[in-house]
């Protein structure tokens, strides 16, 4: 049976995927529909390697990480329970991976962020991939809440516009009650500020 084997590139990162067409569903022989093994390589870090659902789940972590972070919002992805678990680490990105084989420790990395952007890169390249069929279960990249948004911009910094605008209008109208009122030399008012009386006592006569 043909055996397929993909493979991407980037400066800090290689992923390559292996599998076989899946003729149950129409794929010709040049398309990789049943994925049976990938190997992923970072620069300075051993090399990982698992099955689909592992695959799958690197994936449904790190993609909306990123999104996220390019949003400006910063959040960990996975729980306890996940297999692949991403968050950030001061000024790196930490990728934490459980292995499915038991007494194995978790195995952590530390990414900076140009191989954070290989990584992406890698993945979003077998995501797009015509000759890879994979039916991938991955999170709806839904727009991101406003909340998410708002709570990136400092407090001081979303309070400040409202406040100076508010202190601005008070100033303005503070200043427009002490100006004084137009009178003639002789004490009277003027005839822009008398007239409306002035009418008003013709009237009455």
């Amino acid at each position: 049976m043909l055996n397929l084997s993909f493979r991407y590139d980037q400066t800090a990162v290689r992923l390559q995927v292996e599998g076989l067409p899946d003729f149950s569903a129409g794929h010709g022989d040049g398309v990789l529909g049943i994925l049976s093994s990938w190997r992923l390589q970072l620069v300075g870090s051993p090399e990982l390697e698992g099955k689909r659902e592992h695959l799958q789940a690197l994936m449904a972590a790190v993609l909306p990480y990123s999104r996220h972070r390019i949003s400006g919002v910063s959040r960990a992805f996975g729980d306890e329970t996940s297999v692949v678990v991403m968050s950030p680490v001061g000024d790196r990105h930490q990728l934490l991976l459980r292995s499915s084989q038991p007494n194995v420790p978790p195995l952590t990395l530390n990414l900076d962020d140009a191989e954070l952007a290989d990584l992406v890169r890698c993945l979003d390249e077998l995501r797009l991939d015509s000759r890879v069929q994979v039916h991938w279960e991955l999170p709806i990249d839904y727009p991101l809440p406003r909340q998410e948004l708002a709570e990136r911009v400092p407090l001081g910094q979303r309070l400040g516009a409202p406040l100076i605008g508010g202190a601005a209008l008070v100033l303005i109208a503070g200043l427009g009650l002490l100006l004084p009122v137009p009178r003639n030399p002789d004490g009277t008012l003027s005839p822009a500020t008398s007239n409306a009386p002035e009418l008003q006592s013709r009237s009455d006569r």
